[in-house]
């Protein structure tokens, strides 16, 4: 690597992740301070604390210590208290007493949760194992990706991080804000038109077991009865669930909505939902983070490559 570059004496978000978690031993942390606070522990200079990512929005220093902080949180070291800001775990404190001299991938790999997330970054589509993930790399298969196949894996692993991080921002925000979240996300896809007041969350004592509505047309005679449900990870949404939502859509007269949780659903939801007379459909955590990615809701586009290839046309001769 060239002496010259600046980015050069920066430490990889791995050789951050131990710096990072001590930042919030003594309590909640600002992560744009920790920024700053481990840059001048690390006694960096101007070029390398303003080295920028190619897309010019955001310092190569600042993207690693926040990738840190998310490999942390995904092992259930460190958590999100408010925006911007996190705190160190129970897990977290009882990893930083047995005094490590290094936290790094391989290290939070004993942690389940952590396991578990990088077996979804490393194979969204279920293409490999993880004991197959671990496999040696002398041992491995001898074929090389194409820097195609790299890249565009690359991206799946950059997306799939990005699923996980808004689907814990939103299980952190209130309630009210998952409600309008998904109504500005129907609007995104199109749902509701240009009608200007279209869509809007409901939430509010009496509503009769209905989270929000989109109103389809100008007079509202076609409309979408939304159900919101902000759940952790580990608490499925059952078929009882779905048969109390049936019920509200019927008082309604409603003939069609919509069931959003950041969990999952349960198979006997599923079943239901398809059972039943009027048209649910579900969506799930991860289907919800993908629609919001896909419309740019709580997101938004850091940098675009531009992969070139030859014009085969041009060079017909």
């Amino acid at each position: 690597m060239s002496t010259n570059d600046p980015a050069a004496t920066i430490p990889d978000y791995q050789s951050l992740m131990l710096p990072v978690l001590r930042a919030a031993e003594q309590g909640e942390a600002r992560i744009g301070e920790v920024v700053m606070k481990l840059a001048d522990a690390l006694a960096l200079d101007d070029a390398a604390r303003g080295a920028l990512l190619a897309s010019g929005r955001q310092t190569v220093f600042s993207n690693r210590v926040h990738w840190a902080k998310t490999y942390l949180a995904k092992a259930g070291l460190v958590e999100a208290t408010r925006r911007g800001h996190f705190r160190i775990t129970p897990r977290g404190a009882e990893v930083l007493a047995t005094a490590p001299s290094r936290i790094d991938n391989r290290f939070l790999a004993r942690f389940e949760e952590f396991r578990a997330f990088t077996d979804r970054v490393a194979r969204p589509e279920a293409e490999v194992t993880l004991s197959e993930a671990s496999t040696d790399a002398a041992e491995a298969t001898p074929s090389e990706p194409t820097p195609d196949e790299t890249m565009r894996s690359a991206h799946r692993r950059i997306e799939t991080a990005l699923v996980e991080e808004l689907l814990d921002r939103v299980r952190a925000a209130p309630p009210d804000f998952f409600e309008r979240l998904i109504v500005d996300l129907l609007l995104a896809m199109g749902y509701g038109g240009s009608v200007a007041d279209a869509g809007r969350a409901l939430g509010r004592s009496g509503d009769d077991g209905v989270d929000g509505v989109i109103d389809q047309d100008a007079l509202g005679l076609d409309r979408v009865y939304i159900q919101a449900k902000r759940y952790g990870p580990g608490n499925s949404v059952g078929p009882g669930a779905i048969r109390d939502f049936f019920g509200s859509l019927d008082r309604h007269k409603a003939a069609k909505g919509l069931f959003v949780t950041t969990s999952t659903f349960t198979t006997s939801a599923r079943e239901t939902a398809e059972y039943l007379s009027k048209r649910i459909v579900l969506i799930d955590g991860a289907y919800l983070a993908r629609l919001m990615i896909h419309h740019n809701v709580g997101c938004r586009i850091e940098e675009t490559l531009h992969v070139r290839k030859v014009d085969e046309d041009f060079f017909e001769y």
